[in-house]
């Protein structure tokens, strides 16, 4: 994903640098800033602007390892601001709400309440979930292996609801699944009802149908998103008294100022409570 919008961004700079006679060896900080602002101008977000400006350092800098170029103008560039958005947290009761809704009346249904029990659980992102396999889960220690972003390897622990949701999943779902692919050797632990891996996309669409269903009686998970239940672990952690440093390591994430962004959404559920409560707020 990342080389195929690094190929686009920098392709969107040939095709305005090409009709003005600039080469990638030639092109400066002033020509750079020209073709920034032409993006302004058609309403490009910041975070586009910050991605599509990190492929051109990207690209500059090779030119000068390759010494096709002297500098990378690129780089006394800074990245445009970009506005601060906390994600979204369901509420404990709301993703109760959500996972009892899914019910236990046909293999699909089985798969799904096992997976988003999951990731709710243990915070997994959706591609994690469809990357793990069978023996990824240990019963007896309570905990499933995720292999995270950049081939990391954790052990997260899972709770018992998930736990009796997989157990039913395995026993009554999954053989049912299985059967139905021609592929002995599929290990994957949640398949698609053709037998074979579930996709990301596959996990969105679920999600989004299981959301909408709910929001009948529950109005604010309409529009739900499989990354909102581990964002909501996360923060459910955080309420509960964990140290951010254990939820870091539960999430996979690679340094401490990534989880922090749950100390603003906490922070942010507190100040919205003193506003509705204290007479002088």
């Amino acid at each position: 994903k990342t080389r195929r919008a690094y190929a686009i961004d920098t392709g969107q700079l040939a095709d305005w640098a090409s009709p003005r006679g600039l080469e990638p060896g030639t092109i400066g900080l002033r020509d750079l800033r020209r073709f920034l602002a032409v993006l302004s101008e058609r309403d490009a977000a910041p975070a586009t602007l910050a991605r599509k400006l990190a492929a051109i350092r990207a690209l500059l800098r090779v030119q000068v390892q390759l010494a096709a170029r002297a500098e990378n103008p690129a780089e006394l560039l800074g990245s445009p601001k970009q506005r601060q958005r906390l994600p979204r947290v369901l509420k404990p009761d709301e993703v109760a709400v959500l996972l009892d809704r899914i019910p236990a009346d046909d293999p699909l249904a089985l798969r799904d309440r096992a997976m988003f029990e999951l990731a709710y659980a243990s915070g997994l992102r959706a591609e994690e979930l469809v990357e793990l396999a069978v023996p990824s889960l240990d019963f007896d220690s309570e905990a499933v292996r995720v292999e995270g972003k950049g081939g990391k390897t954790r052990l997260v622990p899972v709770g018992e609801p998930a736990l009796r949701a997989l157990e039913h999943y395995l026993a009554r779902a999954r053989p049912t699944l299985a059967s139905r692919s021609e592929a002995d050797s599929e290990r994957a632990l949640f398949l698609s009802k053709s037998g074979r891996r579930l996709s990301t996309s596959d996990v969105r669409r679920r999600m989004t149908g299981w959301a909408r269903r709910a929001s009948r009686s529950s109005p604010a998970l309409a529009g739900t998103h499989p990354h909102a239940l581990r964002h909501s672990f996360a923060t459910h952690l955080l309420e509960g008294g964990a140290d951010l440093r254990a939820i870091q390591e539960l999430l996979g994430h690679t340094t401490i100022s990534t989880t922090q962004v749950y100390t603003r959404v906490q922070s942010a559920r507190l100040r919205s409570a003193y506003s509705r409560a204290h007479p002088r707020a």
